[in-house]
């Protein structure tokens, strides 16, 4: 009997060794490695789509930064552009007024008054040519150059003495460039062949 009791005491605890795994360590849905392989494969997939996208994402987001910044440069240098136009007109009246009382004060006029007019007009003119350089406002001077539609709008033809078909021979009235940018048309006379 006390073989049957050692025998019954060791099947219980061999039974207790040998029972049933412990139902955590058992997976819920047992995979195949087929099933695993695809599935990992999906997950690779999804991983580059989404760092392509990522990447597309930063390109984009930098060409709109570039591209913002260019805007606002492009403001601060050009958003004076409808006050230059409107002061350039002012410069023009300024520098006929100028050149009138130039003829008036002619040595032969002895009028000191009439002389100081103009040398004081000829004051504002230089300082005002100096502010306008000062913020990237620049005259044209095309006289003796090549026609060019970009910077020039023609007024009239004259005949070539002495300068090649094409050149600008004469400016009426002067052109303008903020920062490079033409901002108003120089009004000029090309010289052409005469036909005789």
């Amino acid at each position: 009997s006390s073989c049957v009791f050692s025998t019954a005491a060791q099947q219980r605890s061999t039974g207790d060794e040998c029972g049933p795994e412990d139902p955590r360590d058992e997976p819920k849905h047992p995979l195949s490695d087929c099933a695993l392989e695809h599935k990992a494969i999906k997950l690779e997939e999804q991983v580059r789509d989404l760092t392509e996208r990522y990447r597309k994402a930063l390109a984009d987001s930098e060409n709109v930064r570039r591209r913002t910044q260019k805007f606002v440069e492009d403001a601060k240098l050009f958003g004076i552009q409808s006050f230059c136009r409107d002061l350039v007109e002012v410069a023009d009246i300024l520098e006929k007024t100028a050149e009138s009382a130039a003829e008036d004060a002619e040595p032969s006029n002895p009028n000191p008054t009439l002389k100081k007019i103009y040398e004081g007009l000829s004051l504002i003119e230089a300082k005002l040519q100096s502010v306008f350089a000062k913020h990237g406002l620049h005259k044209m001077n095309p006289v003796g150059g090549k026609y060019d539609p970009y910077d020039h709008e023609i007024v009239c033809h004259v005949p070539a003495e002495g300068l090649q078909p094409g050149t600008i021979a004469l400016v009426t009235q002067d052109g303008y460039k903020l920062h490079g940018r033409t901002i108003r048309h120089a009004l000029v006379g090309v010289a052409v062949e005469s036909q005789e």
